[in-house]
């Protein structure tokens, strides 16, 4: 396991909140040389701590404001029938998130639209598409209270 010291965890913070800033600018910030930012920055990435580097886009801004929470429960749980829908699932676009879940259902998506009309049409031509579907349920957010892409490290 990667060993954190105390100015990895802030050095992962200030990444978290803004990782366009210069090496220069978390230098000044944690008393350190721009160098060792830099090493320590190379070595999370070695070390596959920091994993990716991206832009968060304002869902209203490009009209996907509107948030699905859908379960799915599968017909059956064998093997070939988990890995066929997750393949399924990874070539649609209006799914953000899906997590494999104990419990009542399967799975739990993420769905990005632009409306309800939108979703239905994402539900009857994609989704129940897709083979050895048992059932869905569907929770609609009303508001999003807190929203975060950072882990507290």
């Amino acid at each position: 396991m990667f060993k954190f010291d105390e100015i990895d965890r802030q050095l992962l913070a200030m990444l978290q909140k803004d990782s366009k800033k210069t090496n220069k600018e978390y230098a000044n910030k944690l008393g350190l040389s721009t160098t060792a930012v830099y090493e320590r920055v190379k070595r999370l990435e070695k070390n596959k701590v920091v994993t990716n580097y991206v832009a968060l886009v304002d869902k209203k801004k490009v009209n996907k404001a509107f948030v699905v929470l859908c379960h799915v429960k599968l017909i059956q749980h064998i093997k070939d029938n988990v890995l066929q829908f997750e393949r399924e699932i990874l070539k649609l676009e209006e799914i953000a998130e899906c997590y494999h879940v104990s419990g009542d259902y399967d799975y739990i998506l993420k769905v990005h639209v632009k409306d309800m009309e939108a979703y239905r049409g994402f539900m009857v031509s994609k989704l129940t598409a897709i083979a050895n579907i048992g059932s869905t349920q569907s929770t609609f957010i009303i508001n999003e209270v807190k929203h975060t892409t950072a882990i507290d490290v």
